[in-house]
């Protein structure tokens, strides 16, 4: 007797299948899941390296800045006026006595012959003055003289007439009347000898008075005078015209600046540092300017004390000769040299690296073939290098170039 048998069960060889290869799926998974990812290449060409090194490190700051002269005459206008004429043109050479331009001002030159006119009538009056007083006491001199005259005229009478009297041939009355003639002699030339005086002292008061007002108006004419000749602008100094910014017809006031002479052999040279590196900056120290063709040696001699747009001003004074091509608005850059440092781990700057901080550096492996980041502590900073406190040593090898697209990883491969 046949037994019938049962078909194989296909769904659940399929269900076995399913879930052996869903397993071996998520062993995978998770395999991976605890692989580390794979570092990032960087092209050997596309960044910057530098090896760290020991000896003597120079720190220096630097900044651009500009030659100008070391002494400027600025021109300015003393009196109102309009610009008749414009004589010389910026790039002359002048002298003090060189004439700019001239301004004309009829209100000025009013003055000016006023002035003239007030002076002479003070000295006519101070001549009027001294002529009236000396004749007042040459005449009271006269009265003077004459009055001492009768009066001994009448002593001269008064005694003869005592005499007569002594004698018997004149009377009494006659003595008593030369007596008191003689008495009213006396007084009057007591009071002409004062009237004198009063004269001579009235001349001595008034004539002063008079010349002080004389001098006053000579002063007034001096001036006026200085203030019209100041129309014809001179330079007032030795140098060349370097600045006239006028027009003819222009008016200026007082105070307006009309034009700038500088001397062009005696230059110094205004750097523009940034206010982070010139802390370190003192008078003294000294710095080298490069004018793109030369290079000349010069020291500080003076530190804004104000900041303007994130940099401070250094004036740096120039040693020895000039160069030919040096000249007043010449773009330099300059070189301040602030320590020498003699025994420092040092290194080139890194693109985000700054003094006295703690930076991620990539330090490249001894097979150059990758590079691990590491914590570098960062001290005192140069133009081109910097002070390594800890984190690297002496040979190490370091990325400078600016790596922070890499910022979520601590190691590349290098290709």
């Amino acid at each position: 007797m046949d037994i019938p048998r049962e078909p194989p069960r296909k769904g659940r060889k399929r269900l076995i299948y399913g879930g052996a290869i869903l397993g071996g799926v998520a062993l995978v998974t998770i395999a991976l899941g605890q692989l580390e990812p794979a570092a990032p290449t960087v092209e050997r060409g596309a960044v910057w390296f530098d090896t760290v090194q020991r000896g003597p490190m120079l720190r220096q700051v630097r900044g651009p800045g500009t030659l100008v002269p070391e002494q400027v005459r600025w021109v300015s206008a003393l009196t109102q006026g309009r610009v008749e004429r414009i004589l010389l043109e910026p790039g002359v050479e002048v002298t003090e006595q060189t004439v700019l331009l001239e301004l004309s001002n009829p209100d000025q030159q009013l003055r000016a012959l006023n002035a003239d006119q007030q002076l002479a009538a003070a000295e006519a009056q101070l001549v009027n003055l001294r002529s009236t007083l000396q004749s007042q006491i040459l005449t009271q001199e006269g009265t003077v003289a004459q009055t001492r005259t009768d009066f001994r005229e009448a002593e001269r009478q008064a005694a003869a007439a005592v005499d007569l009297a002594a004698k018997g041939l004149i009377a009494e009355n006659e003595v008593a009347r030369a007596r008191d003639n003689v008495e009213a002699l006396k007084k009057r030339l007591e009071i002409e000898e004062q009237r004198l005086e009063l004269g001579r002292a009235s001349m001595t008061e008034q004539v002063p008075v008079q010349e002080a007002q004389v001098q006053r108006l000579k002063e007034v004419v001096r001036f006026e005078q200085f203030m019209l000749a100041s129309m014809r602008v001179r330079a007032g100094a030795r140098g060349v015209l370097r600045d006239l910014p006028l027009e003819e017809g222009q008016w200026v006031t007082p105070g307006t600046r009309l034009a700038r002479v500088v001397q062009p052999g005696r230059l110094k040279a205004e750097l523009r540092i940034p206010e982070t590196q010139v802390r370190d900056v003192a008078i003294g120290q000294p710095a080298m300017i490069d004018t793109r063709t030369d290079t000349i040696v010069g020291r500080v001699i003076r530190i804004d004390p104000a900041a303007e747009n994130g940099s401070v001003t250094v004036d740096v004074a120039l040693d020895g000769p000039l160069p030919r091509g040096a000249r007043p608005d010449l773009s330099v850059d300059g070189t301040i040299e602030i320590e020498r440092l003699d025994d420092v781990l040092f290194v080139g700057r890194p693109a985000y690296g700054q003094a006295n901080s703690v930076v991620g550096l990539f330090k490249v492996d001894p097979d150059e073939n990758g590079a691990t980041r590491v914590s570098v502590r960062l001290g005192r900073s140069s133009v081109n290098v910097i002070e390594i406190v800890e984190g690297l040593a002496e040979g190490n090898v370091v990325v400078l170039s600016d790596m922070s697209r890499w910022d979520a990883v601590d190691r590349v491969r290098i290709r």
